[in-house]
């Protein structure tokens, strides 16, 4: 890669190249100190934040919604809301389809390094240009602090162990990139009294494994998470030590802490027009064929029940710009685990989204991947239904979007998943 194109890699290409974050990956596998995931504030800039979280192929099609009003975008990237590979399936799909629509466009992407060693190979065949690791310790001893849990395979480590984990394949998934001549960039997010004067060590740690470049982040206050209280560095502290980490690794220093739907330059603020372009996309699954929606409810008023507790589905089709009742449809008997979701996704196939007031992660991903859109709601059923018949927003309200589980915007988490 000509790292004097890429906006990142060059000061001086981030006032010529534009770069948009196509947000496919709203789950994580891990839960740092620092952060909080916030699918839905569009008044904050930092990772982790989006207005929504698209499917691939809707990303795709926004992407190139996008290329007709910013036609100096040259770089496409994924970095979040979550991380990449705790949605491997959605990030490899979407990276696939822009390459394939766009073979010149710069593919990249930004990871905590959890569970990326595996997906290397992938991203060869997609010819990324750099991947992006977030590598906030080399010493387990300093990232217990900082992880509060790991999730890697569906088992849970605390503490020290979490550290240890995630720097075991933080370091392998480094190797295998760098055996593969694919450029990586480490951020460091440097934490007062935490990480600080342990920046140097992972500097030159990086260096030893051939890593390209370092952008060290000054913690970014966010309410809601136990290093709320933390105030960051001065711009001063921070620029002394990149200033000790250069002896080691080049250093980025015009990095804006990009939102996980970012679009166009770095540093400058989102335009409505592309903020409107986002919002129709994340709604491009009504159409003709599919005139229904299907809800989760006790008795067809109120969208009240989780999928895994309802014994049928509600159906409502639009009828003189009002939504209204068509049918009930019951579902497939509990137990048969991921065939009960791809019988109960087959039976709905004729609607274009399923409202809920909870879900889990299983049937959530194979009725999406049958490209029924879902969302967690609460409140009339006929309102949520008539919004989305007419293509128009569910009031923000009624909705539950925030994690896994919608339970609420500040929870983090345990790690244990949701049911």
């Amino acid at each position: 890669m000509n790292h004097a194109d890429h906006p990142c890699f060059s000061e001086d290409a981030r006032h010529k190249v534009g770069r948009i974050h196509l947000p496919v990956a709203p789950r994580c596998n891990m839960q740092c100190n620092y952060c909080n995931r916030d699918f839905e504030c569009v008044n904050e800039s930092r990772p982790g934040v989006t207005v929504t979280v698209l499917k691939p192929r809707q990303a795709a099609d926004y992407f190139d919604t996008v290329l007709e009003k910013i036609k100096d975008i040259a770089v496409v990237g994924i970095a979040g809301p979550g991380d990449p590979f705790a949605n491997a399936d959605e990030t490899i799909e979407t990276l696939r389809l822009v390459r394939s629509r766009h073979p010149e466009i710069i593919l990249c992407l930004a990871t905590n390094g959890l569970a990326l060693s595996r997906y290397v190979d992938d991203l060869v065949q997609l010819s990324l240009s750099h991947v992006t690791i977030t590598v906030n310790s080399v010493d387990p001893e300093v990232g217990r602090w900082i992880y509060a849990w790991a999730r890697p395979d569906n088992k849970i480590y605390r503490g020290r162990d979490a550290a240890e984990i995630i720097l075991e394949n933080q370091l392998e998934s480094i190797r295998k990139l760098k055996e593969r001549n694919i450029t990586v960039k480490i951020n460091t997010v440097v934490i007062p009294g935490i990480n600080d004067s342990h920046v140097l060590e992972i500097a030159k740690h990086m260096s030893g494994m051939n890593v390209d470049i370092m952008n060290c982040i000054p913690l970014y206050h966010v309410a809601g998470t136990p290093f709320e209280g933390i105030a960051p560095l001065s711009q001063d502290r921070m620029q002394s030590i990149r200033k000790e980490a250069e002896i080691y690794l080049p250093q980025m220093g015009h990095c804006s802490r990009c939102r996980a739907d970012a679009a166009g330059m770095i540093g400058e603020p989102q335009s409505n027009a592309v903020k409107e372009l986002l919002k129709k996309a994340s709604q491009a699954y009504a159409a003709t064929a599919r005139p229904y929606v299907a809800v989760a409810s006790m008795e067809g008023i109120f969208v009240n029940q989780h999928l895994g507790e309802a014994t049928s589905l509600w159906i409502f089709s639009l009828h003189n710009g009002k939504a209204e009742l068509l049918e009930r449809r019951f579902t497939p008997p509990s137990g048969g685990g991921s065939k009960r979701w791809a019988e109960l996704a087959d039976s709905i196939a004729d609607c274009n989204t399923l409202l809920v007031s909870g879900i889990g992660a299983t049937p959530q991903a194979v009725i999406e991947n049958a490209d029924i859109r879902v969302v967690l709601m609460e409140g009339l059923a006929s309102e949520g239904a008539e919004a989305v018949l007419t293509g128009k927003e569910i009031p923000k309200i009624l909705l539950r979007t925030l994690g896994r589980c919608g339970i609420g915007q500040q929870c983090t988490g345990s790690g244990t998943g949701c049911g």
